[in-house]
């Protein structure tokens, strides 16, 4: 079965997106784009051989000839853009955030709910990533025991003007808040956030460290440096009751040169999460056409998006805030 993939948003995901599955994803019919730049459009749509350029995403959404819907456009514009897909009984994979507020992703969650089937899939393609599968593999055997820690860090090389400590928590950690959901099967209840005194604490791309604790018991700690300067670098550790495991990011070649032995870092998250991100839409495609589920749902883009909100409030009262959900629907457990 050819899945027909409409794509809103062209830009450096997008894109991105767009020539995966032309070239990786087998059962994938890359059939129109849309993109606030209409010559971008046009030219991802040359490169990729997409059947059309839309000038409106609704009509991406409404065209009856495209069977899903990818949605990689600002987000502001994700929790429109989702509901029009599941009025029109479309799957969509829209990328993270759901929405821009906890409140907005419960308004979807109302409306997949009430279809009675999930279509939405959140971006967080780490679920996907080789690494982070094996982690869990390890946890899931039970030789090291419970989880009780799990230490992660998250850095860029640069970040733009505009890139402060709140967009360290919305834009970078909350790829750590869903993993180590994932990871530790559990729900958030506290976090706080923390900000070195060394540096300007509004200052481009200044860095957080957040601590969280888990309903299970169990504490994770979240470094974002946005403004790192030598690479882009994410690690974690799982610590467990008889042992530890910890990532190990794909490494294809070492260099000896001038008295040095080293491996290089990619400029971006794209070079490290290549993987993840082919087989994530892997799987989409595949559930679309065997009419079932995978990855990140609605209500994981929704428990993310709270998380980053008592985070924002911690970053500005300098306390620990608690973290509640709504009740979870049994359509999602």
């Amino acid at each position: 079965m050819s899945v027909r993939v409409g794509i809103i948003g062209v830009g450096v995901m997008g894109s991105d997106h767009a020539r995966t599955l032309i070239a990786n994803v087998p059962g994938a019919q890359l059939r129109s784009l849309h993109d606030a730049d209409p010559a971008r459009a046009r030219m991802v749509a040359d490169e990729t051989g997409a059947g059309t350029v839309a000038g409106d995403p609704l009509a991406i959404v409404n065209d009856k000839q495209i069977d899903a819907v990818l949605i990689a456009s600002p987000d502001s514009t994700h929790r429109n853009l989702t509901l029009a897909c599941l009025a029109a009984g479309k799957p969509v994979l829209c990328e993270k955030p759901l929405a821009p507020t906890a409140q907005e992703c419960l308004d979807v969650i109302a409306a997949e709910t009430r279809i009675g089937r999930r279509l939405v899939q959140i971006g967080y393609m780490r679920r996907f990533d080789p690494a982070y599968v094996e982690m869990k593999a390890v946890l899931g055997s039970g030789r090291l025991g419970q989880a009780l820690m799990f230490h992660c860090f998250h850095r860029n090389v640069s970040a733009p003007p505009w890139f402060d400590s709140r967009m360290a928590i919305t834009n970078s950690a909350v790829h750590e808040f869903d993993i180590a959901r994932w990871m530790l099967d559990g729900d958030f209840v506290k976090v706080q956030v923390f900000r070195p005194t060394a540096t300007a604490p509004d200052g481009t791309g200044a860095p957080v460290f957040l601590v969280l604790e888990t309903s299970g018991g169990q504490l994770v700690n979240i470094e974002t440096f946005n403004n790192a300067g030598y690479g882009y670098d994410v690690r974690g550790e799982l610590v467990c009751e008889k042992g530890s495991v910890s990532l190990r990011a794909p490494v294809n070649s070492e260099t000896n040169h001038a008295l040095v032995h080293g491996t290089s870092y990619p400029p971006d998250w794209r070079g490290r999460f290549a993987a993840a991100y082919r087989l994530q839409l892997q799987a989409w495609i595949r559930s679309i056409a065997a009419g079932n589920s995978t990855g990140a749902s609605a209500w994981d883009g929704y428990a993310a998006g709270a998380t980053a909100e008592a985070a924002l409030l911690s970053l500005v009262e300098g306390r620990p805030v608690a973290i509640t959900l709504d009740e979870r629907p049994r359509f999602y457990r």
